[in-house]
């Protein structure tokens, strides 16, 4: 019997073991997982400072000549000095400011006049002064066990002066499609044959979402290349394959995977287009048996692949999360099944391909997203609210969201 959509996604995150720990230097942890919380260990600024090129000031001294003291103040200067009334040191932007410095005064902000400056009349307390931890205060939390670590969030590491992080291990994929029709594509094919283009796709976007990847080859629709196949593949934490799950002569696939203690958790999904997709596990390996149709596979790696790609990577936001978005025009459909819908978001409004069917791979490159359509939707109004799901960036939350649009 068909599973749900949900369903499916339940026994999926219920099943998926995440991956082990490892310790790398940040030069390395672009796009990893953090496998621990991070908190600060000094404040950032360090030190109250200058944040101008101007002059330390006493705010009573507004609207006064005031004596320039003999040194400039440099960022990265030692100085301990103390600023008196009627004073004014020359600063850098950076530099620690002076004991008793009440604000900065940009320097095109004063006058020269005898031995020194004339500064503005209404000087404000702790105008143009960075004060120490108002950045980023010793002790405070500054990432999360879970979160996925961007060029950004480096730069809150190495303020830290911290070196190296501990992170969760990328997953690491194996993908094959089977299918004696199949060739790759620095191959020769006949008349009566295809490239293979699901291979490339899948292998992209599990590169896409952080996972390493290994390409096992095109599998001819036998028991036995099958199962050479598969061995090729038991060295990976994810199995994906294209191909096979049907009920035709030559699928084979769920049957080979058999003889090495598949545990099929689903093996249809109420869903269209792609309905016998299959997921599994061989001990803690997650398998995932996709249609061989090229726009079936890919919506359906969208769905469910990166699903175990992010409940294995260790990640808090695993979840999808739509985008609401406006119809573009009037669609009609048949109601029956939940349908997985490509399309354009530009921002604003959801546009359906002009024409698309699961053996199609030209929506692929029109469409930067998708929606899912209720089974007991016929009809979506130009200007209705829809539920984008993302294929161009990771668009995730720490919850499960109702994606389905009505």
């Amino acid at each position: 019997m068909a599973v749900s959509i949900e369903k499916a996604l339940e026994l999926i995150y219920t099943n998926t073991k995440q991956k082990s720990l490892k310790i790398i230097p940040i030069e390395e942890a672009l796009g990893y997982i953090l496998a621990q919380d991070i908190v600060a260990t000094h404040n950032l600024p360090p030190y109250d400072n200058s944040a101008m090129d101007g002059y330390a000031v006493k705010v009573e001294n507004s609207g006064q000549c005031v004596k320039v003291a003999g040194c400039t103040i440099f960022a990265g200067d030692n100085f301990h000095g103390e600023l008196h009334h009627g004073e004014a040191y020359k600063i850098m932007t950076g530099a620690r400011i002076p004991l008793g410095t009440q604000c900065i005064v940009p320097i095109e902000d004063t006058q020269a006049c005898d031995n020194g400056v004339k500064l503005p009349d209404k000087l404000t307390i702790s105008k143009h002064i960075r004060l120490a931890g108002e950045d980023i205060k010793k002790e405070q939390k500054l990432l999360s066990k879970g979160q996925k670590l961007d060029a950004h969030q480096i730069t809150l590491l190495a303020s830290q002066g911290i070196s190296h992080v501990k992170v969760y291990k990328k997953p690491r994929v194996a993908i094959f499609a089977s299918g004696n029709e199949l060739k790759m594509h620095f191959e020769n094919v006949t008349e009566y044959q295809l490239y293979n283009t699901n291979a490339p796709t899948l292998l992209a976007r599990a590169q896409e979402l952080g996972c390493e990847v290994e390409f096992i080859g095109t599998a001819i629709d036998t028991l036995e290349d099958i199962n050479a196949h598969i061995k090729s593949a038991l060295d990976c934490d994810i199995i994906i394959t294209s191909g096979g799950v049907s009920v035709g002569d030559a699928d084979y696939t769920k049957e080979a995977f058999g003889a090495f203690g598949y545990e099929i958790l689903f093996d249809k999904v109420s869903i269209k287009p792609g309905k016998p997709t299959t997921c599994g596990k061989i001990g803690d390996k997650m398998i995932l048996n996709l249609p061989g149709n090229p726009l079936a596979a890919a919506l359906n790696f969208e769905l469910f692949g990166s699903a175990i790609i992010y409940a294995m990577s260790g990640a808090n936001e695993k979840f999808v999360r739509p985008i609401k978005a406006k119809m573009k025009n009037d669609y009609k459909l048949r109601a029956g099944r939940r349908a997985v819908t490509p399309g354009y978001f530009d921002g604003e409004c959801f546009h359906v391909c002009d024409k698309f069917s699961p053996g199609m791979i030209s929506p692929l490159g029109e469409s930067n997203s998708f929606i899912v359509i209720s089974e007991k939707c016929g009809f979506i109004q130009e200007g209705s609210e829809v539920k984008v799901i993302s294929t161009k960036f990771s668009f995730t939350s720490a919850t499960f969201n109702d994606f389905v649009t009505s």
